[in-house]
């Protein structure tokens, strides 16, 4: 079940299975994987939550494949379409396509907005983790790297920016604390509050996979992963379907 952060954490919300695919060549599977859990009442089907997933020398391993990702294609801070107010986190992506914001809207482009390059690939603990966990027949396209420091936040939205709503959306926590919000598929709904650990994982499909959800705020000091402090979170999706894409 999920873990509350207080007693009454409901409140308005402000704003055909396929086959198991192999992991990826090389990406080390996960071993006795207890099974994913599901919410309890306000919170939509089909949220599955993983506390504990990744073990302290898994974190460890996929810290630094979050740090070469950065190293290749620097960290950025994305802006509101309509303002131009930039955004409380930093962000970059890996993968064939990245998610980008600016002031020409919300999108996925195949290079970094400041660099020109292509993104990076996908580290492959992420894509076995991605064929462990989703069961999708397709790999995912792109792997949005948010960093929070102690002060970022992240308001209620839908992940709709996808040709692919029928794949799930798998998010991975590393570091400090955060605390999670999410709620229905309506604007204004009820939500439930969690706290994402590092090393928790979050997977969104079918009911769940336009539910409003965000960050309300970074617990900090909560983990010694990151030298630096506060919290990066993976965010994995399928953007393209796959008869489209000749996955």
């Amino acid at each position: 079940m999920l873990r509350p952060v207080r007693a009454a954490a409901d409140r308005p919300a402000s704003h055909p299975k396929a086959s198991r695919p192999k992991a990826p060549h090389g990406a080390a599977p996960l071993v006795g994987a207890p099974r994913i859990e599901t919410p309890a009442a306000h919170a939509p089907p089909r949220v599955r939550y993983r506390p504990g997933l990744l073990d302290a020398p898994a974190q460890a391993a996929l810290l630094q494949a979050v740090r070469d990702v950065i190293a290749a294609a620097p960290l950025y801070r994305p802006a509101m379409p309509r303002t131009g107010a930039p955004f409380s986190v930093m962000m970059t992506n890996a993968g064939p396509l990245g998610w980008v914001a600016d002031r020409g809207g919300y999108r996925y482009q195949p290079t970094h907005p400041l660099t020109g390059k292509p993104w990076p690939p996908i580290p492959a603990p992420v894509l076995a983790l991605w064929h462990e966990l989703t069961g999708y027949p397709a790999p995912p396209e792109a792997c949005l790297v948010n960093y929070y420091a102690a002060d970022a936040r992240m308001g209620l939205h839908q992940d709709r920016d996808e040709q692919a709503l029928a794949a799930p959306v798998l998010s991975l926590s590393l570091g400090d604390t955060a605390i999670f919000r999410i709620g229905g598929t309506a604007r204004g709904g009820r939500t439930r509050s969690l706290r994402l650990a590092s090393g928790d994982a979050i997977l969104l499909e079918e009911e769940s996979r336009l539910a409003f959800h965000g960050i309300d705020r970074i617990l900090g000091g909560s983990s010694r992963l990151l030298a630096e402090g506060g919290r990066f979170n993976l965010t994995i999706r399928r953007v393209t379907p796959p008869h489209r894409a000749g996955a």
